[in-house]
C-alpha cells in the first residue's frame, strides 16, 4: 500500500506545481469563485460546455498544494464528461472525503482523484481538497435552471 500512496503523493505534488489546467479560458459559459476562509485558498473555476458535455475547464487563483492539485485533477477527471456524469463524480468525491462512500467500485469512477482518499484522515485538509469540488457543485446546480 505504501508504494501506491507514494504514487498518489507524487501525482498530487506534480499537479500542484505544474498544472496545464491553470489558465484563463476564453469564452467560458460559467465562472464560479471558490474561497476557503480557513486557509485563504481562493480559486475561480471556468467551464465551457458543448451541449451537455464539459468541453473545457480551467482555473486561476492560489492555494495550498492539496487545494491546487485537487482542482487540477478534478478538471482532468471531468473534462469530456456530461453534466450528469460530472454530478455523479463530484458527489462521489465529496462522499469519499466525508467517508460516506467507501466502495472501491464506486470510487473507481474518480480516476486519479482517488489519490485524495487519505485526506479524509486529515481534518485540517478536508476543506482544501473539497474547495474545487464544492465550487463545481455550485456551477452544476446553477446549470439545472
Amino acid at each position: 500500500m505504501d508504494e501506491l500512496e507514494d504514487i498518489y503523493n507524487d501525482l498530487i505534488m506534480e499537479h500542484s506545481m505544474n498544472s496545464d489546467n491553470k489558465k484563463k479560458l476564453e469564452n467560458s459559459d460559467f465562472q464560479e469563485k471558490g474561497h476557503n476562509p480557513n486557509c485563504g485558498d481562493e480559486i475561480t473555476l471556468e467551464l465551457k460546455l458543448n451541449g451537455n458535455v464539459i468541453e473545457d475547464m480551467a482555473f486561476s487563483g492560489h492555494g495550498c498544494a492539496i487545494s491546487l492539485s485537487s482542482t487540477s485533477i478534478m478538471i482532468d477527471t471531468l473534462k469530456g464528461k456530461t453534466i450528469e456524469e460530472a454530478k455523479e463524480i463530484v458527489g462521489t468525491f465529496i462522499g469519499m472525503i466525508k467517508r460516506e462512500i467507501t466502495n472501491e467500485e464506486d470510487l473507481r469512477k474518480l480516476e486519479d482523484a482517488i489519490a485524495f482518499k487519505n485526506v479524509s484522515n486529515m481534518p485540517a485538509r478536508v476543506k482544501c481538497a473539497l474547495l474545487a469540488w464544492h465550487t463545481m457543485e455550485d456551477i452544476l446546480s446553477k446549470n439545472e435552471k
